[in-house]
């Protein structure tokens, strides 16, 4: 992994992770793979390689449609080719469909951590007069998601932004993420890498200029460090009273700094 960072969740196996993987994409062995995990059924199916032909994967929520594309190295991708369009975990299915519903009736929505773009690409389907605003700090991950957006035909309604929501005036070297076996979805602000570009952090509150007036969704996934998000967003979260989606990590606090939020916040939890 490039840049090599000082605080990592994931281990790459040795250095085996990523050829075992690509054996396991090909046409036989493959073949064999679904047969066991039709078997054993195992936790962490978009862990699991998809066929290496495989361009692009539909994803469904409800009645909505989108496409998201290269699921051999896309960990969404991934789990959607072995959820059959649909997520396998209950708790990310169930995000899925909670911010659909929210988006629906939003003028505004906010992705910040969009990794490579099923929240964003879910709001711009779900809701073509809502403006989207989509955030990523991890260079490779964002170019997935503009061809993502590109591929379902929502560029011109979503801003894409290399950038993170933070500490505002914060920047950190982050590495592409073109190394690995996957796009990595695990970086976060209290990360430091030797090597990368630098990008950079706004606050929340730093948005309020540039947003139209209406309904606003936020949906946040910063691995970790949802209370600068919050902390520097208190004027936004006093002044729009949005409708909030967070992810808090197993064993990490709610952030206390979401008191100002209109209604009760749907929050998930990842291992």
């Amino acid at each position: 992994m490039d840049g090599g960072p000082t605080d990592l969740r994931r281990q790459g196996w040795y250095g085996l992770k990523a050829p075992v993987k690509r054996v396991l994409s090909w046409r036989v062995p493959h073949f064999f793979l679904r047969q066991a995990v039709r078997l054993a059924r195992p936790r962490g199916l978009g862990r699991l390689p998809a066929p290496a032909s495989l361009r692009e994967v539909e994803a469904r929520v409800g009645d909505l449609r989108f496409v998201m594309l290269n699921p051999a190295r896309c960990e969404i991708a991934k789990e959607l080719y072995w959820g059959r369009g649909t997520r396998p975990r209950p708790e990310d299915a169930l995000a899925l469909e909670v911010f659909a519903a929210l988006a629906r009736r939003a003028d505004v929505v906010l992705d910040a951590g969009a990794y490579t773009g099923p929240f964003t690409l879910l709001a711009a389907v779900a809701n073509p007069a809502a403006r989207v605003h989509a955030f990523e700090i991890v260079p490779e991950v964002f170019k997935a998601l503009v061809d993502n957006c590109a591929r379902n035909d929502v560029l011109p309604r979503v801003a894409l932004h290399l950038e993170g929501i933070g500490e505002p005036g914060h920047t950190m070297r982050v590495a592409s993420g073109s190394g690995g076996s996957a796009l990595p979805c695990f970086y976060s602000a209290r990360m430091r890498f030797e090597r990368g570009p630098l990008v950079g952090f706004r606050s929340l509150d730093s948005l309020l200029p540039e947003l139209p007036a209406g309904r606003t969704l936020v949906k946040v996934d910063v691995e970790g460090t949802e209370e600068a998000v919050f902390r520097h967003g208190q004027r936004f979260l006093a002044e729009r009273r949005p409708d909030v989606l967070c992810e808090v990590l197993a064993g990490w606090p709610i952030p206390s700094a979401w008191r100002l939020c209109s209604c009760p916040t749907a929050t998930g939890s990842s291992s």
